[in-house]
């Protein structure tokens, strides 16, 4: 544009155009990446592939600065944030369930049941659910008789699938019909 512009001001251009004269110099100065900029971003993929995604910003900014190259943190996190590769976390795996106490451990009789009729096993699920404002609780008990048919016998662990299998089922309640039992 500004070869063909003659003696026609970049102001009455971008009047005739209907576009800004600030966008105007915006798009008059964005261009391909530079060279520069390419070799920097291969350099940043190619050191957060290397460590398996697992270094930050920080850690790729002093690695590329190792091989020379002057960055600034921040322009490292723009372009690892824009090619999608930011560190991904992983989180310890922290063991919840105390299994040395010193109290009795009950048999789970559910595991033994063959399962031929509704009533034999009832199962229960307490669970809180958060809103905006408040916790709310949700209760759901019913009859796991004919519920691996509502949940899918994959989705069970395997002590609580049905091996006995009727024409009718009890459906307990509408929540437990629903969403079927909750372990």
């Amino acid at each position: 544009m500004p070869a063909l512009q003659g003696k026609v001001s970049v102001e009455r251009m971008c009047a005739l155009a209907q576009v800004s004269r600030a966008g105007f110099y915006r798009w008059l100065q964005s261009k391909q990446p530079g060279v520069e900029e390419t070799v920097v971003r291969a350099a940043i993929e190619e050191i957060a592939v290397e460590h398996h995604r697992r270094y930050g910003h920080r850690r790729i900014t002093a690695a590329l600065r190792h091989r020379g190259m002057v960055v600034n943190r921040k322009r490292v996190l723009r372009m690892m944030q824009e090619d999608n590769l930011l560190a991904i976390r992983t989180r310890k795996f922290v063991r919840t369930t105390d299994s040395d106490h010193p109290f009795e451990v009950f048999l789970n009789l559910a595991k033994r049941m063959e399962l031929t009729a509704i009533n034999q096993l009832w199962v229960a699920d307490l669970t809180y659910i958060r809103l905006q404002q408040e916790f709310v609780y949700m209760a759901v008990a019913g009859c796991i008789f004919k519920a691996c048919d509502r949940v899918g016998i994959e989705s069970q662990p395997a002590q609580y699938r049905c091996s006995g299998r009727a024409e009718t089922g009890h459906s307990g309640s509408k929540a437990a019909s629903r969403f079927g039992p909750s372990f």
